[in-house]
């Protein structure tokens, strides 16, 4: 059905509407910055494999695969997890994070080798004036630190990300000098890092326009990535911006696990990227990524949670659920996907359910009732009804079998 005539998108209307990006990429941060998360396990090697294939599969174009001088633990799932790309040719492009050190690049380079394929190194450092007070920098240590960890990845071999922590609390002079001095020493690939989620979307345009002015002042040919973290629950739209202004590349993790309240959730950007039309991706595997994903590390996904949810398709409403009934009577699995979701389930391996509660009528029972084969009789229907409205919960399958039981009805 063409979805033009029944639904008027004002997403894309007016002077707000921007261009559609040249090409947004991925970069999946569970393996690393998600694994940061106070409340998380650490999967085992063969869950993190795992997770890995069902990033290649989503169509995710890299993943940050650890920070290998951490340790020799972390340093021996890396190996595992590039060698595995390498191997099984799996379609993902991985890198490492480490500090503008040589202790840390030191083990990126080991990996690589001992995989046989291109790590890049996403070197980090500190950028805003806070973290410098705290830590007792100087701009010119800083600089000489970016200098030499760049120059020491780029001679190594090593593809090299150059990242600063809390750019969005960073003096535009400060970051002007960093990158730049980054760039110079060899950095293809640069990344603004919303560390604490202090940005709102207006500091995002504003600082990926400024970063964009940066580079093209360089002369060379640079890519630009945005790390957002959700502390202000602005993750999502934060990520959407930065894509509007012209980043070429978005962080995330799965369910948004990692520090504090978390980073901006891959799961939410891929649903968003392909509603907007910017990307094609096969995602009905998503739901079973993220449950994967929250099985190993124990986290609970939340019943209302986007798309992924408990009840992000379902509905007891009787005025809701009359709606998509209609729809589906009509054979239209379009139309009922839409007519009370602004989030096609189809995409997601995903259907409308119907329930019966406190806020049901008579139509939720009769469909209710025929989807199981039941005769929707007059006298079974008037019972459930008078169930559903004395009590203050769903009705389970139990509790509605129940009631039909009573009424003499044999199932």
């Amino acid at each position: 059905m063409d979805e033009q005539p029944l639904i008027y998108d004002w997403n894309v209307e007016g002077d707000y509407s921007a261009p559609m990006p040249r090409r947004t990429e991925l970069d999946d941060e569970t393996l690393r910055d998600g694994l940061q998360s106070p409340s998380v396990r650490s999967p085992s090697l063969p869950d993190k494999l795992r997770i890995l294939h069902y990033m290649a599969d989503l169509g995710i174009q890299s993943a940050n695969i650890g920070l290998p001088g951490a340790g020799d633990a972390v340093k021996r799932d890396v190996i595992a997890l590039a060698r595995a790309i390498a191997d099984e040719r799996l379609r993902i492009s991985p890198n490492c994070a480490a500090r503008t050190l040589q202790v840390d690049i030191d083990p990126i380079i080991e990996a690589s080798d001992a995989a046989g394929i291109a790590i890049e190194a996403a070197v980090f450092i500190g950028s805003s004036p806070i973290r410098q007070y705290a830590e007792g920098w100087t701009l010119d240590r800083m600089l000489r630190h970016t200098v030499e960890a760049v120059s020491y990845a780029v001679a190594a071999g090593l593809p090299v990300m150059y990242v600063t922590e809390d750019t969005t609390r960073a003096q535009p002079e400060t970051l002007r000098q960093l990158y730049t001095a980054a760039i110079e020493a060899g950095a293809r690939r640069v990344c603004l890092a919303d560390t604490v989620g202090h940005a709102t979307p207006d500091g995002v345009w504003n600082l990926v326009t400024f970063m964009r002015g940066v580079i093209a002042g360089s002369g060379e040919t640079v890519k630009l990535d945005w790390h957002g973290h959700n502390d202000r629950g602005l993750g999502l739209i934060n990520s959407l911006t930065a894509a509007f202004a012209g980043a070429d590349r978005l962080h995330g993790t799965a369910l948004g696990i990692g520090e504090r309240v978390g980073n901006t959730a891959i799961d939410q950007i891929l649903v968003n990227l392909t509603l907007l039309g910017w990307i094609e991706s096969d995602l009905s595997q998503l739901g079973d990524y993220c449950d994967f994903v929250a099985r190993v590390t124990g986290v609970d996904i939340p019943p209302t949670y986007p798309v992924l949810g408990r009840d992000a398709f379902r509905t007891a409403t009787g005025v809701h659920a009359a709606a998509v009934i209609k729809a589906l009577r009509k054979g239209d699995a379009w139309l009922a996907n839409r007519v009370y979701s602004g989030v096609p389930a189809e995409y997601f391996g995903r259907a409308q359910v119907i329930e019966i509660g406190p806020m049901s009528g008579q139509s939720n029972v009769v469909y209710w009732l025929e989807t199981r084969g039941i005769e929707p009789v007059p006298a079974v229907i008037e019972a459930i009804v008078r169930k559903c409205k004395s009590v203050d919960h769903l009705l389970s399958e139990d509790e509605v079998m129940d009631v039909v039981r009573a009424q003499g009805v044999h199932v």
